[in-house]
């Protein structure tokens, strides 16, 4: 009896504890690092800098359950930025950004190849670690626009000059 009260306590605290290993939804988790509806990080981003902000109407032809964004008003102009971030909590691989920043403070970046926007505008296609970034300005401010690289075989170069060519 008493061997088989153990076991069941056993059983007992093993599915408590596998009820509290649940992950925190990702809305938790990003609410808590200061990401926010994206709507309301571009008003602050705009505000911030009185113009208005022309985005991407295109996303890459990946499904994301999950879009956050934040305005990072950091010391001084140079390292603010906005980021916007697109994710599937069901797809890790499937995570998608996009940073936005004054293109007086832009990020110096070098790529592999140059592609020509219908704007007239010059873009850059690189790899950084693990995501692929596709780097170009417009109307003043630098976009760069990232992909995890697991998703390299649906997300070309050609897609993100689609993407880029949707900012109006």
């Amino acid at each position: 009896m008493f061997l088989l009260s153990i076991i069941l306590s056993w059983i007992h605290i093993g599915t408590v504890n596998a009820v509290n290993d649940k992950p925190r939804p990702l809305e938790e988790i990003y609410t808590e690092i200061g990401y926010k509806a994206v709507e309301e990080a571009v008003q602050e981003f705009e505000q911030r800098y009185n113009q208005d902000l022309k985005l991407p109407s295109k996303v890459p032809p990946i499904n994301f359950t999950h879009q956050f964004g934040r305005f990072n008003d950091l010391d001084g102009d140079v390292n603010d930025s906005l980021e916007l971030q697109f994710l599937n909590e069901n797809s890790p691989e499937s995570h998608y950004k996009i940073d936005v920043r004054p293109a007086n403070y832009k990020i110096p970046m070098k790529g592999e190849n140059a592609y020509k926007l219908k704007s007239g505008d010059n873009a850059i296609y690189t790899n950084v670690r693990t995501f692929n970034l596709f780097v170009f300005e417009q109307d003043g401010w630098q976009y760069i626009l990232s992909i995890d690289k697991r998703v390299s075989n649906q997300v070309t170069p050609e897609i993100f000059v689609e993407i880029a060519n949707s900012v109006q």
